[in-house]
């Protein structure tokens, strides 16, 4: 998340992800991560509105082998957990539609 630092991405938690590898020549991925960076730093502000801290849960964004924008959630099974129940309390009573 922009200007909070960026010392919470080496805090333990590991967001490379398994498939991390060599990117592809002449594929863009800078475009896919900005969108994916722009959605990350979204659900982060959500996140720490709700209570949550970065250090426990966060987005991370990324691209695919094909330049495309991903955004992963990585946490700890505890402040996972909450995130569910909070995003569970958001569902009740109306079958889950947003």
């Amino acid at each position: 998340m922009t200007g909070a630092g960026e010392d919470w991405l080496s805090d333990g938690l590991d967001v490379a992800g398994a498939d991390c590898g060599l990117w592809v020549p002449g594929v863009d991925y800078v475009a896919g991560w900005r969108g994916a960076r722009e959605a990350a730093d979204r659900l982060n502000r959500a996140l720490l509105g709700a209570g949550l801290e970065l250090s426990d849960v966060r987005a991370v964004a990324s691209t695919n082998e094909d330049g495309c924008g991903v955004v992963r959630v990585a946490g700890w099974p505890t402040a996972v957990d909450r995130l569910a129940g909070l995003l569970e309390g958001l569902t009740h009573g109306d079958g889950g539609a947003a």
